[in-house]
Parts: C-alpha cells; sequence; structure tokens
C-alpha cells in the first residue's frame, strides 16, 4: 500500500522537530550547569559556602541563610559579577536582629557652694523623683539643677546600692564630682588637711555597700600657714631651721640654698602652704639668712612682713650695725627690720628669776620656780591640767614680786608650746623663753616657731632645741595595701584555689589555700581589692565569662564564710579576656586558669567606668585565678 504523497513530508517534519527539542534540552541543561559550577565556586572562593544554587534555565536562585543583611547584598553583588543581575532571584532570608542592647546608664554629681548639679542617663523606674528629694534636701529649695534623663530599661545589677551611696557620700563633702554607674562610684573631692582626707577616705570606705567599686580621689590643699614663719639659727653647733615656711618648690629651693650656703648641712626642708605676705618673700628669707651669715652667729626669725634678727653675744658693734645698715636697704619695701645685739649680762644668772615646766616621756608635768601672783598660780595650774591630764600635774611653784609684766603672757606660750612635744621642758626667764625636747612629728618645730611668734610678738626672743624621733610602731599595724597584695600572690604559688571539673565549686583541697588567704586578709586591715577570676580560651567566650564571675564569686562567699571582713571586696570575671600565658599549650591554659587579687586603685577604676559593663550569662568553660582548675565539659 503506498504512504500518501502529503504524509511522507509531515512525518519528516514531526521528526525534525523531536529531533530539535531533544537537542534544545541537552542544550539548557548544560547552560545551568556550566552557570551553577561557576556561580557555586565563585561564592566558595569568598567564604560564602552556606548560600545554595539553583540555576532554572537562565535565570539563577540563591538560597539560604545569611548571617546579616549587608553579607546578603554581598552575596548578591558577587553573584552579578559572574551572572547578569537581571537573571538573579534572591530567596536568602536573614535572621531576626536581636533587640536593641540596653543603654549604659550613667550619672555625673557636682556640689560646690552654690548647690548640686545632676546629669546622665538613669532608669526610668530607678526613682528619680526620690533621688532629686533627697538631693533638695542636702542642697535646699532650688539649688538643685535636675538634668537628668530617662529610659525604659531593665534597672542594672548594683545600680540602686551605687546611686544610694553616692547621695550617702554627698553628705559628708561639701565640694565634690561624683560619677555613678552599675555597681560602680568614683569619687574625686577636696579635703581641707591631710588629716581631713584621711578620715573621708575611712568614712566613705565603711559606708561603701558589699561589691561596690569604689574609687577615691581626695585631694588635700597646701595648709593655710598664719603667721608665715621662717626661723633660722647659727651658733656655735651649726646652722638650723626652726621653721621654715615657702609658697612654691621654686621659693623652697632659693631659701635652702641660702641656707646651705650660710652652713646648714644635711637635710632640711620648707612647708609649702599659701599665707605668705609678699611675693618677695623668698627675697627677703635668702637676704636676712645672709646678713645673719656674715654676723657669724645669731638667730633670725620672719613672721609674715617682720623680721628680727639677732646677732649671738659678743659681735662687734661696727660689723652689726654695718649689716644691719645694709639689709635694711636692701630688703623688699613690705618687710620691716627689728635688729638686736645683746647686752653682756652683768647680774649672777642664779639671781635672775625662773619659770620651769618639764614634761616626762610617762606623761607627767611639774611647775617650778616663780609666778607673778597666786591668781596666776591657779591659771597655770589649770591651763597645764587642762592641756595634760588633771592627775598628771605637779605644781611647785611659789609667789614672788617684782617680775616682768608679760610674764604671765610668756609662762602660758611656755606651757602651750610643752604641749607640741612627747617629752621636754620649757625655761622662761625675763629675757628669753627656752624650750627642748622631742616630738614624732617633723613639722612641730616649724608648728611651735609659728605660735611663739604669734603670741610673744616678732620682737622677742626664745629658742627651740627640739629633735624628731620616729613614732613607735604599733603592735597590730595592718600590712600595707601593697604588701597584702604582694602575700596574696604568694600564697597561690604553692597551691592554687581549684574548683570542681566545669563549676565553680572550690575543691576540697583547697581549704588550706583558702584559710592561708584568710589569714593574710586578717592582717592587711581596711583595703579595697577586686577577686578576679579568668579562663583560658577553650570553649564559648560568653560561657567563659560567666564561669568567671561564678568562681569569683565563691571565692568572695568562701572568704565572708571565714569571717573575713569583705565589705570593701569585689568578684569580677575576665573570662578569657586577659591571658598570661600562650592558649596553644597546656602548660599555658593551666596558667591562664587563675584566681587573682588585685588592688582597686583609683586610675584602674576610672578606666573600668569608661567600659561598658558586659551582661554576665550561664558560663561553661575553666577560668580561674591562682589555682589550678580543669577545662569544663559541655
Amino acid at each position: 500500500m503506498r504512504l500518501s504523497s502529503l504524509l511522507i513530508p509531515g512525518l519528516a517534519f514531526a521528526a525534525a522537530a523531536g529531533l530539535s527539542l531533544v537537542a534544545a534540552g541537552f542544550a539548557v541543561t548544560a547552560v545551568e550547569q556550566g552557570t551553577e559550577r561557576a556561580v557555586r565556586g565563585t561564592l566558595d572562593d569568598n567564604g560564602y559556602g552556606w548560600a545554595e544554587v539553583t540555576a532554572d534555565g537562565l535565570q539563577v536562585l540563591l538560597e539560604g541563610t545569611a548571617p546579616d543583611e549587608a553579607t546578603r547584598f554581598s552575596v548578591k553583588s558577587l553573584v552579578g559579577t559572574v551572572v547578569d543581575a537581571a537573571r538573579i532571584l534572591d530567596g536568602m532570608e536573614v535572621p531576626p536582629a536581636d533587640g536593641l542592647a540596653p543603654p549604659r546608664f550613667s550619672a555625673e554629681i557636682l556640689r560646690n557652694d552654690r548647690g548640686i548639679s545632676i546629669i546622665g542617663l538613669i532608669p526610668a523606674d530607678a526613682g528619680r523623683s526620690t533621688l532629686v528629694a533627697d538631693l533638695v534636701e542636702l542642697a535646699g529649695a532650688g539649688n538643685v539643677a535636675d538634668l537628668l534623663e530617662t529610659a525604659k530599661y531593665e534597672t542594672p545589677e548594683g545600680w540602686p546600692e551605687a546611686m544610694a551611696f553616692a547621695v550617702e557620700a554627698l553628705k559628708l563633702l561639701p565640694r565634690a564630682k561624683i560619677s555613678v554607674s552599675a555597681g560602680e562610684v568614683s569619687v574625686t573631692a577636696i579635703s581641707d588637711s591631710s588629716g581631713a582626707k584621711a578620715r573621708l577616705e575611712e568614712q566613705l570606705g565603711r559606708k561603701a555597700p558589699p561589691g561596690l567599686r569604689l574609687a577615691l580621689d581626695i585631694a588635700a590643699p597646701r595648709p593655710v600657714i598664719t603667721p608665715f614663719t621662717l626661723r633660722f639659727l647659727l651658733d656655735g653647733d651649726g646652722a638650723s631651721f626652726n621653721a621654715c615656711s615657702a609658697e612654691s618648690e621654686e621659693s623652697r629651693d632659693r631659701i635652702l640654698a641660702a641656707a646651705r650656703a650660710a652652713g646648714l648641712q644635711g637635710e632640711a626642708d620648707c612647708v609649702i602652704g599659701m599665707g605668705v605676705p609678699s611675693p618677695n618673700w623668698a627675697k627677703a628669707a635668702e637676704q636676712s639668712i645672709a646678713a645673719l651669715a656674715q654676723l657669724g652667729g645669731g638667730s633670725v626669725t620672719i613672721a609674715n612682713a617682720d623680721i628680727t634678727l639677732a646677732a649671738a653675744e659678743g659681735t662687734e658693734d661696727a660689723l652689726f650695725d654695718h649689716v644691719v645698715g645694709e639689709l635694711e636697704s636692701a630688703l623688699p619695701r613690705v618687710f620691716a627690720l627689728h635688729a638686736v645685739l645683746p647686752v653682756p649680762e652683768t647680774q649672777d644668772a642664779a639671781a635672775a628669776p625662773e619659770f620651769t615646766a618639764t614634761l616626762s616621756p610617762e606623761g607627767q608635768v611639774q611647775l617650778r620656780g616663780r609666778l607673778t601672783d597666786a591668781a596666776l598660780r591657779t591659771v597655770a595650774d589649770s591651763y597645764a591640767k587642762a592641756r595634760f591630764g588633771s592627775g598628771n600635774v605637779h605644781t611647785a611653784a611659789r609667789v614672788a614680786p617684782g617680775l616682768p609684766a608679760d610674764w604671765p603672757v610668756r609662762v602660758l606660750a611656755g606651757l602651750e608650746a610643752l604641749s607640741y612635744l612627747q617629752r621636754g621642758a620649757v625655761l622662761v626667764t625675763p629675757d628669753t623663753l627656752e624650750l627642748r625636747g622631742m616630738s614624732y612629728r617633723k613639722e612641730t618645730p616649724a608648728e611651735i616657731a609659728r605660735f611663739l611668734s604669734a603670741k610673744l610678738g616678732e620682737a622677742e626672743t626664745y629658742g627651740l632645741d627640739i629633735t624628731y624621733e620616729k613614732p613607735p610602731e604599733p603592735k597590730d599595724k595592718p600590712l600595707p595595701p601593697e604588701l597584702c597584695e604582694a602575700q596574696l600572690a604568694s600564697a597561690q604559688s604553692d597551691a592554687k584555689i581549684a574548683f570542681e571539673p566545669g563549676s565553680a565549686t572550690i575543691a576540697a583541697q583547697s581549704a588550706g589555700t583558702m584559710d592561708r588567704i584568710a589569714e593574710i586578709l586578717g592582717r592587711c586591715g581596711p583595703v579595697r581589692l577586686e577577686i578576679q577570676g579568668h579562663t583560658d580560651s577553650q570553649g564559648r567566650e560568653v560561657m567563659n565569662q560567666n564561669l568567671s564571675q561564678a568562681r569569683a564569686q565563691s571565692v568572695l562567699n568562701e572568704l565572708r564564710a571565714r569571717r573575713v571582713v569583705t565589705s570593701t571586696f569585689a568578684a569580677k570575671g575576665y573570662g578569657e579576656s586577659e591571658p598570661i600565658a600562650d592558649n596553644g599549650t597546656e602548660e599555658g591554659r593551666e596558667a591562664n586558669r587563675r584566681i587573682e587579687f588585685k588592688l582597686i586603685r583609683a586610675a584602674a577604676a576610672a578606666e573600668a567606668s569608661e567600659a561598658s559593663p558586659e551582661d554576665p550569662a550561664a558560663g561553661d568553660d575553666a577560668a580561674e585565678t591562682g589555682t589550678a582548675q580543669e577545662t569544663p565539659e559541655e
């Protein structure tokens, strides 16, 4: 049977179409596979192995979970260098972003004579109105500048205690700046004297709650000296100062240089203070000391702008007149000179009236000699008992007529000056007042010289022979903070504080080490200390941080259990952030797992307050300071 002439071309056309479809399919598959290989290779070379590539014809589908939007955009841009960007279908996902991190809450409180100002960002539920009311109670209505801002975030741990302590500290500090953050307070203030500074530091240390990081920077300004006094002596025993005041280091150096040129040997110093009567104080002192050196002996006393130059007995009249005349012409205009040339004694010294008071090392005082009347004897006895104790005074002075009119003033001034000493004696005669003895304070001669110059007058002469002795060390003197820190480190050199593997529980074998540390702290006295926890780098960073914090806290709790006063201690974990050895070796990791006891110093606390606090979390990596520790198990 013969085929139709039309059927044959149709069949041929159909066969050709089928073959074309098969060929086209193979071509599309080849294009898709080539595109996938090219895109896949580019992504792998650039570290984007998480991205999946699927080619569908000319289109390229990108899938996978990108770490963030920036990375997803980078992947699309990179693939666009391989294929036309119009062919890319973006099927990548980005995990939802975490919530905004809470802000760092902090406040600055400034207080001076004008009132109190407070500025900063505090939690909305931290009691702003109550805080401002407390400040108003301290400074008075209208004297508080409230510049605070609030944010509705959870109050961080340690914030209420830190702010409450700051308010309590303001009650003790009329002039101060206090910086407050969660668990940390930094105090900058000015005290009236070094003694007031020590008292403030002690009071603030007692008030600080446990765990609070407290940094104190309290300055003691230069003392106000009145009268501004200098007393320089030159005799057969050499040259010496009874008192030396200067308004600056430059002035002090000039005065000491003049004294050494006049014969001063050994160590000497001048008290630097405020109250100098003239900017030419150093010049007047230099000229007066040089004049005394020309005379060859005697004393020069400068009280404010009054200068008393007393020559040694036997000084030639001509030399005295020449030196005094030259000095009067050279002195700065504000200073007044009173020159004294002693007249040789013509009377029997034994016949001269005198009054003596002696102070024994045990604190017993005896009053002997002559007084003008019974009233003065009663006053002198009462005055001595008020100064030295009613049971420590024995009065054997007698009333005698013919004494100088200023005798009562000289007697009472002598008793007052004697009270500055630990032991000594004072002798009052019509011509002079002599005080000799010993003091535990180097400043005593200067203080006595200023006192006598003010009480007796600049033209009066007096003699001081006061020695200094170092005060005996108290038997229960606490260890200095730096020595305490060193002994705590040494206590762990033989046996570190060990913990149970993967936990913050102190191992039983570390009980002896904890006992030694508690014993050292008992001898340290008040000291601000940070117990630091450290780990190696194994495990996740956040878990190492949390474990180091927990272990530092465990050490703090263990010290409390041993009745160690820990009100000035703080526990803080540093995780793996501060290695002291190579974490690539087992020995290095062992060294990095430690507990350390560090003094909290003002500079370190100021740096810590600048850094954002880290959020604690549950930890699992080994971290410890000062103790052998084992790597925790996941």
